[in-house]
């Protein structure tokens, strides 16, 4: 098993991508201390994930907001009172927040949901990296998306708060670069999870007819496997991806499970992160002095 004796908080982790990872976890051996708002939500997916772990102290769980810094700042020091250490953050927790146009939308909904996507995964950093540090290594995953490479109209905040945790993601890896802390984001393709639910339940006038076509077409057609997602995290939280860091990498599309035969050549490279592209890059002369 590839995380056997892994020590994991996973946010979020009651349902959807973040119940898979989970459920991957401990599956691999992992001990994982989950968190999220809803308490009873909680209470049914430890217990659930309990009856499928392989060791009795596989599972335990905390209510938390992610945007609060007491409520981050416990889970963390719980997960190590419990576990007796942490190896492995999984940012996980995050919503779409408010759907329509920018100037129409409510401003502390706008907000609030960059209070979580982005806020919440830096709080969390921010909690676990003395830990990792005083260890001199740790793995931390970012769990960003679409949002992140290309413009969603009508849902300004979530993609907003993914792109700057991609950036964010990019900048922290190269702070702990001699720390023996990998930080990486994925994004996990087009999960029918409660966040599809959501933009259905939106309708096009919210979201735009474009978008909810395409959803309406990923809820009939399946999307992509949370499996794969969830079998990404296990790579990134083991041995076997260490030295790789400061990477977005799509579960889908990106060929991962041969990134530990290619991280030498990856970390000489900008492969996997997001840069500006300039005229030159398409074959055009556009610069000042060109």
């Amino acid at each position: 098993m590839m995380l056997e004796g892994v020590r994991a908080v996973i946010t979020g982790g009651t349902q959807g991508l973040g119940y898979a990872i989970a459920e991957r976890f401990v599956a691999e051996g992992a001990r994982v201390f989950l968190c999220a708002r809803n308490s009873e939500q909680l209470r049914v997916a430890a217990t659930e994930l309990e009856q499928k772990a392989a060791r009795r102290d596989a599972v335990r769980w905390r209510q938390a907001d992610v945007s609060l810094p007491h409520d981050v700042k416990t889970v963390i020091e719980g997960t190590i009172a419990e576990f007796g250490g942490l190896d492995v953050l999984v940012c996980n927790a995050g919503v779409h927040g408010p759907k329509g146009r920018i100037e129409d939308v409510d401003w502390d909904e706008w907000v609030h949901a960059l209070n979580i996507n982005l806020g919440g995964s830096v709080l969390c950093c921010r909690a676990a990296l003395p830990h990792f540090r005083a260890r001199g290594a740790g793995k931390i995953i970012l769990l960003s998306g679409g949002g992140a490479t290309k413009p969603m109209p009508f849902l300004s905040a979530y993609a907003a708060s993914k792109a700057a945790l991609v950036r964010f993601c990019e900048t922290l890896a190269q702070e702990v670069k001699d720390a023996g802390i990998d930080v990486n984001a994925i994004a996990p393709g087009a999960l029918n999870t409660r966040l599809l639910d959501d933009v259905l339940e939106a309708g096009p006038e919210r979201v735009g007819q474009v978008f909810y076509e395409r959803a309406l077409a990923q809820k009939r057609e399946g999307g992509s496997p949370l499996e794969t997602a969830a079998a990404l995290c296990a790579f990134l939280a083991s041995a076997q991806s260490d030295g790789i860091t400061g990477r977005l990498i799509s579960a889908v599309w990106d060929a991962w499970d041969e990134l530990s035969a290619r991280r030498a050549e990856l970390a000489a490279s900008d492969i996997y992160t997001l840069r500006r592209i300039v005229p030159e890059d398409r074959g055009k002369n556009w610069s000042r002095g060109q």
